[in-house]
């Protein structure tokens, strides 16, 4: 007797099926519940609050160095730095690469919005990896260092997006986390069962779209800010003398940080 033909595949498959994560399928379970924990608390906070921090730079270069100074100087801020962010980053970046080159593409066969999705959250997360890697070298570990020298924050990152190529690099990057994060979102809430049921899936896509819409115009406004905003392209250095972090008091706009020469605004030597 011949064998019954398998079951045809379904013409069309629902737009926001996600399946969830359950125990009892491989060892790791456990590991991709982390690493789905770990994108939401404590990266995806701190992605938050980058971005927010970032947003002062609207404010000019006085403002964004009081906002680092602020943050260097939290109690434990080296132990935070490491346990919640750089720690916490590596799992999920080197996790998240080894998951989306053993996952396979099938768009070819079929080509529904889920796995495009599958595949815009793989490339969004390999263009953040590459991109944190060279931001935390060049802002974090390169050069002058910024928790000991707030004042220099702005004009390094100005520095910076003064090639044209890393200008486009940041755009990039900048859209490319806020669609990985937003997705992101979505698929805890999904396979996490906050959001069990299509109508509940599809109104949780409009709120995590809006909001990581939301993050990306504020990201995209403090490049702006950096990069092009006439007002402060020419900023002299803030003058930033040893206070208790959140106070600071500028000097005339003429005046370097650790010089008694006055100099033209923007001439740092």
């Amino acid at each position: 007797m011949a064998a019954a033909a398998p079951p045809a595949p379904p013409a069309s498959a629902p737009l926001h099926g996600v399946q969830p994560l359950r125990a009892g399928q491989g060892h790791s379970f456990l590991w991709r519940k982390l690493h789905s924990l770990s994108g939401i608390v404590p990266i995806g906070a701190f992605l938050v609050e980058h971005i927010v921090s970032n947003f002062e730079t609207m404010n000019g270069p006085l403002a964004y160095a009081q906002q680092v100074k602020f943050l260097n100087a939290l109690p434990l801020v080296r132990v935070l730095e490491w346990g919640l962010i750089f720690i916490p980053l590596a799992f999920h970046a080197l996790y998240g690469v080894w998951i989306a080159f053993r996952g396979r593409v099938n768009v070819n066969v079929y080509p529904w919005a889920g796995n495009y999705a599958y595949i815009a959250q793989r490339v969004t997360g390999l263009i953040a990896f590459v991109y944190i890697i060279q931001h935390v070298w060049r802002q974090r570990f390169s050069g002058v260092s910024l928790p000991e020298n707030p004042a220099m924050a702005f004009h390094k990152v100005q520095v910076e997006l003064s090639n044209p190529w890393m200008l486009a690099i940041y755009v990039i990057a900048m859209v490319a986390t806020c669609w990985h994060f937003a997705y992101g979102i979505w698929l805890f809430a999904a396979k996490w069962g906050i959001t069990p049921g299509e109508r509940a899936r599809k109104r949780s896509g409009y709120v995590c779209g809006a909001f990581g819409a939301a993050l990306c115009v504020m990201g995209l406004m403090s490049i702006w800010a950096v990069a092009f905003n006439p007002a402060y392209k020419d900023a002299p250095i803030p003058y930033m003398p040893s206070q208790p972090a959140g106070v600071v008091e500028p000097a005339p706009a003429s005046v370097v940080p650790g010089t008694t020469n006055p100099q033209q605004p923007g001439n740092v030597q």
